[in-house]
């Protein structure tokens, strides 16, 4: 097969879709393998090591133009819409639930798009989204940090607190991997830190993992507005997997809120948890709203996109090399797996999920 990865598009996207080890690995099993040129650089990854490791350096519109299977980190936007062909497969994260205009021209060229982020296995593990939650969620608290310091609009809080002066409150809305890992750093550094989620064994883990040093609460809407309005730090890390966020604060509840807290929605991509969520990016990553500090980049991991190109590679080449050597069709007819990935097929939304939260209509893969 050939494979091909451009560039990222994104503004402030620095990660790759590969690693020059994930090349190679691909090469060594008779696949060709397109990269733009210059598609590395931001993750520290130069053009000659992916030329020794097997790849072909070419411009972008030969990367679409003759690639088989798109491999790319973040869903297409406009300039790659149309570089896109029938059949062609794209393999990213799509996050196709919030976004109907892409998915609708998704279904007009006629594309294969599998979605990193609902790749999932028989237990309901989400193994090509989990190391990007998990450094969004480490990242969160980091963010978060710099949300509370005066010259970002906070109130001027260190989340760590000093002898004599009681740390910051941290906040925790959802209990999955990045809820977990916003918690080990949070509690790390010294916060207090609440979490809460609908699922009890979840947080009887979290007990157990961070040996009782948080509080762990169920997530109703009791419980929900009396955290949120005593946080200094609020962390968006709910997720439905394919499907829109639901929206846990109102912006009632933003505004009863301390003035100077801070909001870090982590689930901004599937559309936020905040009723007062919109989209923000590394270049102007906050904004004040109701007096409380929003921090809301759909692509947080991009923000260390070195370390986010090796986890992700590490995660995604399995998958990447199971669709070259076999094709998407016998790929998802022996692999479940990646059978939940397919999103949309060949004008078609083959997630029922996606379908659901776009309005539009679901044709099973089995029914094509």
């Amino acid at each position: 097969m050939i494979v091909g990865i451009p560039k990222e598009l994104k503004v402030a996207e620095r990660r790759v879709a590969i690693t020059p080890a994930g090349v190679q690995a691909l090469v060594e099993l008779g696949h060709t393998v397109l990269i733009e040129a210059g598609a590395g650089l931001g993750s520290g990854l130069q053009d000659k090591s992916y030329v020794q490791a097997g790849a072909e350096i070419r411009p972008s519109s030969e990367v679409w133009n003759n690639s088989e299977m798109i491999l790319k980190v973040k869903e297409p936007i406009t300039p790659e819409l149309d570089l896109m062909h029938e059949g062609q497969i794209v393999f990213t994260f799509l996050h196709l639930a919030t976004d109907k205009n892409l998915t609708q021209k998704l279904m007009e060229k006629r594309v294969i798009g599998i979605a990193y982020e609902t790749i999932q296995t028989d237990k309901g593990f989400l193994p090509l989204l989990a190391p990007m939650s998990a450094i969004a969620g480490r990242l969160s608290i980091q963010m978060g940090a710099y949300c509370l310091e005066a010259k970002s609009g906070g109130m001027g809080t260190l989340l760590s607190g000093v002898p004599g002066v009681q740390p910051a409150h941290v906040v925790i809305l959802g209990g999955g991997i990045v809820g977990v890992n916003a918690c080990y750093i949070a509690a790390g550094i010294g916060a207090q830190v609440s979490v809460l989620d609908i699922n009890p064994q979840r947080l009887a883990y979290i007990d157990k993992v961070t040996s009782s040093k948080i509080i762990t609460l169920m997530s109703n809407q009791t419980n929900i507005e009396e955290e949120v309005m005593g946080a200094d730090l609020v962390i968006g890390a709910v997720l439905i997997p394919g499907a829109r966020a639901p929206k846990l604060i109102s912006k009632e509840l933003v505004r009863r809120m301390k003035p100077g807290a801070a909001i870090v929605d982590v689930a901004v991509d599937q559309g936020g948890c905040c009723e007062t969520t919109r989209p923000t990016t590394h270049e102007n990553p906050t904004y004040v709203e109701e007096d409380i500090v929003h921090y809301c980049v759909t692509n947080m991991p991009g923000a260390v996109p070195r370390t986010s190109t090796f986890a992700l590679t590490n995660a995604t080449l399995p998958y990447v090399l199971e669709v070259a050597n076999k094709g998407y069709e016998r790929a998802i007819q022996e692999n479940p797996e990646i059978a939940r990935g397919m999103n949309v097929v060949k004008g078609s939304i083959s997630h029922k999920v996606v379908a659901e939260s776009l309005g539009l209509s679901y044709t099973p893969i089995e029914r094509r």
